[in-house]
């Protein structure tokens, strides 16, 4: 998993601003952090990684700006399922809470932060991408000159595929262990409505959303979208400043939430966030239930996509005989390397039609889950054919077309834009040179 920029931090950095553009500065420090992203990522930087990281920074600053002026907002609910998947991944990369902190020299609530805010920039600037170049239209006529004109050794090697089924189950959590988080939400709302402890400081000791505890619960202004519809549903229905709700149960837990502020069809809350804990019994029962099951699909009981209709947790998949859709180019096949990590190891040992026994993984929404897949296809890679690959290269004609769109609509910023640089930041060879005005 490549580890969003701002979550490495460097300690031994004189911090100073070296680019403005616009109303924003680029420090130092942020280039800095995303060098040595790119160095524990093995990522090869073309070019003197102090001229290309801060021109990158510097365009995503133009398109963040575009999403201000355009009011163009990400879900939070969303950018939080991604913080919580990473962070799962982070834990198992260094083995310890302990580890992760000293390797990014930031506490684990300095990491939630700016992986949270670094996650809901880069998806920020994709909305942005997305509505500047809208709908590209493609005719097989422009598909087949593509390929038609390009020189033998340039026609692109696809890369192996594969199809997967896929079968989740939710481990059971414990009416004791939901009682207990209740309970604990209780006693914090009789805190606050006694005067004995302010919301925001029971926020910053108790709530799991490490990156609003650090405010003090707040979340900041918020529309209806951006939250978990249970959330929303209270938070808007929400009156009186300074009341707390009753127990407001989303996918991510418990909250109990205050309101801060309402502005038009925007609210501002704090909220306090506990997860119920699966027990390490519960979860081994899981997973000796879904491995029943694997031997009931390979003993031909029943299908793998009847057993997902009736017996799998994930919604998006269930009705679909389980198989997994991608979300990057709507088909169902997936390169390894876009696969979640735990899923891609089980499946590099299957051969086509063999079910895995059951594992663990974290899901879309930053849960503990067990499950079972199905290898359905492996199309081994191969070099592109126009009639068993149109569908890859009518999507390398649109990555050109987007690519110039956005080349020009990045040239006119730049002439549209208050640029400066710092002197020993102006001899680069910049891929856009427009930053540097006579």
């Amino acid at each position: 998993m490549a580890l969003p920029k701002s979550v490495f931090a460097q300690n031994n950095v004189i911090d100073e601003v070296i680019w403005v553009v616009g109303d924003e500065i680029i420090l130092k420090s942020d280039v800095e952090s995303l060098r040595l992203q790119y160095l524990i990522d093995g990522k090869k930087i073309d070019g003197n990684p102090y001229c290309v990281i801060p021109e990158q920074i510097a365009i995503q600053k133009l398109f963040l700006n575009q999403a201000k002026l355009d009011s163009i907002e990400v879900s939070e609910s969303a950018i939080i399922r991604q913080v919580d998947m990473y962070m799962a991944e982070y834990l198992k990369m260094f083995n310890s809470k302990e580890k992760m902190e000293e390797v990014m020299n930031k506490t684990t609530s300095q990491i939630r932060r700016d992986l949270r805010n670094s996650l809901r920039e880069g998806e920020t600037v994709k909305m942005v991408q997305d509505k500047l170049v809208g709908d590209i239209a493609v005719t097989p006529a422009e598909v087949r000159r593509f390929f038609q004109d390009l020189p033998q050794d340039s026609i692109p090697y696809i890369p192996t595929k594969v199809e997967v089924q896929i079968i989740t189950q939710l481990p059971r959590v414990s009416l004791a262990e939901v009682d207990d988080v209740k309970k604990r939400l209780r006693e914090y709302t009789d805190q606050v409505n006694s005067g004995e402890m302010p919301f925001s400081t029971l926020a910053r000791l108790y709530s799991e959303d490490l990156g609003s505890a650090m405010k003090g619960g707040e979340i900041g202004f918020m529309g209806r979208g951006m939250l978990a519809p249970e959330y929303a549903n209270v938070a808007f229905n929400m009156q009186e400043p300074g009341k707390v709700s009753k127990i407001v149960e989303t996918e991510f837990g418990y909250h109990i939430i205050q309101l801060v502020e309402k502005r038009g069809d925007r609210v501002n809350t704090r909220h306090i966030l506990l997860k119920p804990k699966v027990s390490d019994e519960d979860l081994t029962k899981s997973t000796n239930k879904l491995d029943s099951l694997a031997n009931d699909i390979r003993d031909e009981k029943f299908s793998f996509g009847e057993a997902a209709l009736y017996l799998s947790d994930n919604k998006e998949t269930r009705n679909n005989s389980g198989l997994m859709p991608n979300p990057y180019d709507g088909t169902s096949r997936f390169e390894m390397q876009a696969l979640p990590p735990e899923i891609a190891k089980v499946i590099e040992k299957l051969n086509v039609g063999d079910v895995s026994n059951a594992f663990t993984m974290i899901d879309d929404k930053g849960r503990e889950v067990c499950a079972i897949v199905r290898l359905k296809d492996r199309i081994q890679g191969h070099k592109a054919t126009i009639t068993e690959d149109y569908q890859n290269l009518r999507d390398l004609v649109i990555a050109e077309k987007r690519e110039a769109i956005l080349h020009n609509w990045i040239v006119k910023k730049q002439k549209e834009t208050y640029v400066r640089i710092n002197d020993g930041w102006r001899e680069c060879e910049f891929e856009y040179p427009g930053w540097i005005k006579d």
